[in-house]
């Protein structure tokens, strides 16, 4: 899928195809131009905020989540972040590079190996190389490592109606390595192919390959995508398959309002056992009160019955309401509240047990400040 310069104030990481107003990187309308029509764009996310579990070890959230706000009861840095790309005229490029606590907890599942590894990747978060071929309507092709054509927010911040992200969110991958190719058939419809290292990963775990695929689908203000993920990824295993399945849907009710519908479903093929399974669906508001003033809330169930993808069988439901303020172009507020559930304990809690480890509980109630300057 195509992704250029967004002129849109309400990016998401769904991978909206070329005709629906490109694709989805974090880039506000104020980009700086460069020279060789290189455009240039820079964010740092920083954020405070409150967890009243207060966890001894500081941490908000489960052992690899938390690209937002992942420090609990502190002042922190989310995200800073410079890009440069250029448009596939007929070649493009486009280079994202990060540093923060969100990077770092992105890369934490990047095996450790020759040139691999989370200290080799964790300022990387877009490198890609892409062309447009005259073909048709245009055939883009994109190589290296770009956003996850898979679910409804992205990596960045800004570009999310919340400032947290969900469980679905977090559990499916923010970017991918590999080569992909997408074709725009007319005002409604666009397709796209990948073949992929694997699932968020830059160094493969093993020698297999994945493959990703997305059906976009728009009819006024309604878009529909159907995005796939499949290919082995097992360490060191070609022959057992993930399966995934991602559902995204946008309607623009009306010039304020949006509302949006995300469901995922997984399985993951087991060596002489039965398969993995997990499924997760959330439901999205935001309404543009006023130039300056915007309100979202997200409703969000996450089953996870084996713990396969999140270590503990369980399943989260999550409530997230945001107030945004914007007092110039530049300069983003929001103010959250969120509440998580769980069947089991796991979220950090004060005090400590006898052995000295963090005692566990099932909710966690988080308030969090997170301000963003973008241009």
């Amino acid at each position: 899928m195509a992704r250029f310069v967004l002129r849109w104030p309400q990016q998401m990481r769904i991978a909206v195809p070329a005709f629906l107003v490109c694709a989805t990187t974090a880039l506000p309308a104020q980009a700086v131009d460069l020279p060789g029509a290189i455009q240039l764009n820079g964010a740092v996310d920083v954020y405070v905020n409150a967890n009243f579990n207060g966890p001894p070890d500081h941490g908000n959230f489960l052992p690899g989540t938390g690209t937002t706000a992942k420090r609990a009861n502190e002042f922190s840095l989310n995200l800073a972040s410079v890009e440069l790309q250029k448009a596939p005229e007929p070649v493009g490029f486009h280079l994202w590079l990060v540093a923060g606590t969100g990077t770092d907890v992105e890369h934490e599942g990047e095996i450790i190996g020759p040139a691999a590894g989370p200290d080799v990747w964790r300022y990387v978060q877009q490198a890609s190389v892409s062309a447009r071929i005259p073909l048709g309507r245009g055939l883009e092709i994109e190589g290296g490592i770009y956003p996850s054509h898979l679910g409804f927010e992205g990596f960045a911040s800004q570009t999310n109606w919340n400032y947290t992200r969900s469980w679905m969110g977090e559990y499916s991958p923010y970017y991918q390595t590999g080569i992909k190719a997408t074709y725009v058939f007319d005002d409604s419809w666009s397709a796209q192919i990948q073949v992929l290292n694997g699932w968020q990963r830059i160094g493969d775990n093993n020698n297999g390959k994945s493959f990703g695929t997305q059906i976009a689908w728009k009819a006024g203000p309604s878009t529909l995508l159907f995005n796939t993920f499949l290919g082995p990824e097992l360490t060191d295993n070609d022959q057992d398959w993930r399966y995934f399945v991602d559902f995204v849907w946008t309607l623009q009710i009306s010039p304020a309002d949006q509302v949006a519908l995300a469901l995922d479903l997984g399985l993951q093929q087991q060596p002489q056992a039965p398969a993995d399974t997990w499924w997760g669906t959330a439901a999205y508001y935001r309404r543009q009160i006023s130039p300056r003033w915007a309100a979202a809330v997200r409703a969000e169930v996450y089953r996870d019955p084996e713990g396969f993808i999140t270590g503990t069988p369980q399943t989260l439901v999550e409530g997230t309401l945001t107030l945004e303020f914007r007092p110039w172009q530049i300069l983003l507020l929001r103010l959250e509240g969120r509440y998580d559930h769980s069947t089991a304990h796991v979220f950090g809690a004060a005090p400590k047990l006898p052995d000295g480890t963090p005692s566990k509980v099932q909710d966690q109630v988080l308030i969090v400040l997170g301000v963003v300057a973008a241009f």
